[in-house]
Parts: structure tokens; sequence; C-alpha cells
């Protein structure tokens, strides 16, 4: 989903919106220092699986109906899709009570992070801004990305499609409105495609990170 190389695992990562994903998980057994936030870390994480297991199937139905708009290359059904992400779900929670006393887990969720500025190197948010233009609104997106961009040195959003497959009005704006502020961003193809049409995430290098990288330019 966003290109990570071996060089970006090796900085201070924030995924925000993680929910129940492994990626912390995976990452810290690596050695990756990740911290994850979304408002469901709030739960302990025996409601956290009762909620797991009560959508499960009804996640999976929304799934079948809308077959077309995914591609079944790598995961080639519905109920194998199932198994790979219960796996995943389950990776979390058995990584999810040790995590949250470490910090890796943190209650807190978009527009407002608590966290100080440029406390990250890369932050990741998946399948949450642009995903839901329709239910969050522009102004939301527009706050959102100010607040990843002010509490990391570089900010990557996958995807940038809507509900509905289409992509989020919001994209070309959000840009616009970025490079303003002198952030450098590119719309970039990424390997990662399940929802038809979704192999693109945008990456913001930041103000910060802009500067230091013309700096070292201008050594060269």
């Amino acid at each position: 989903m966003f290109a990570l190389s071996d060089d970006d695992l090796a900085l201070r990562i924030l995924g925000c919106g993680d929910g129940p994903a492994s990626f912390n998980a995976e990452a810290t057994r690596r050695g990756t220092p990740v911290i994850s936030c979304d408002p469901i870390y709030r739960w302990e994480g025996v409601h956290i699986r009762e909620r797991i297991v009560a959508t499960y199937e009804t996640i999976l139905d929304q799934t079948r109906r809308n077959l077309d708009e995914f591609v079944w290359n790598e995961i080639r059904s519905v109920e194998e899709l199932g198994q790979v992400r219960m796996a995943a779900m389950n990776d979390f929670l058995n990584d999810y009570g040790q995590g949250k006393a470490q910090g890796r887990y943190v209650a807190a969720e978009l527009p407002t992070l608590p966290f100080a500025d440029t406390s990250f190197d890369l932050a990741l948010c998946s399948h949450l801004l642009f995903l839901y233009s329709s239910q969050l609104g522009e102004g939301f997106h527009h706050v959102a990305i100010r607040e990843l961009c002010r509490i990391a040195r570089e900010v990557r959003i996958f995807p940038l499609l809507a509900l509905g497959g289409e992509r989020s009005p919001y994209v070309d704006r959000s840009v616009a409105e970025l490079r303003e502020a002198g952030h450098d961003v590119s719309i970039e193809n990424v390997l990662y495609e399940f929802r038809r049409g979704g192999n693109q995430m945008m990456r913001i290098r930041t103000l910060g990170c802009v500067a230091v990288r013309d700096r070292e330019e201008n050594k060269q």
C-alpha cells in the first residue's frame, strides 16, 4: 500500500487509523519503532474481539455483493479474504495487550492527535482519508491532513478512492492546498491493488522535510 522500503522501516512510524490490523505487531517483531493510533484502542482486547466476531460475516457479505469492485489475484475468493483478514486480526489481538502497555497502541483520532510537532519520520494513513469522503467531508480532510503534516516529516495516504470506487473529489484540492503551503506532494502508483483502481497513494514531504532535502541538494 505504501511502497515501504527497508530504509522506511527503520524510521519512527505512526500508523493512523490502524484499527485491528497486524502492521504494528509485524513491524515491532522486526525492530521498527511504530505507534498506532485509533479510537478503538480505548477498548480492552476482549471487547475488540467481540466486535470483530459480530461484524465478520456482515463485512464478507458486503464484499460478495460487490465482487466486481475488487481484484481477485493474490486473494482468490471472499472466503480466502476472510481467512487472511482474520489471521491478521488475531495477530493484532495477540499483540494488543502488551503493545498497549508499551505505548504502541494509543487511543486517538483525527483531526487532533496527541503528539508533538515532528514526532515521527513517517505517518501512514490507510483506508480512512479519501475513502470516507462523503462521511467525513472536505473540511475534515484538510484539517486532518494538516495535522498529519504537523506531526510527521512525511505522510502517505492510501487509497485515493472513495467508497464506490471513484477517485475522491478531495484529492486534487488537497494537493493544491498542500503545495500552496509549501509541501512537496506527489501521487504515486503502488504495487498493491485489491479494490479495483485503488493502486495509488499520496506522498507528502512536509515543509520541514522539504527544507532538509533542499539543504542537502544545495551541498552537492
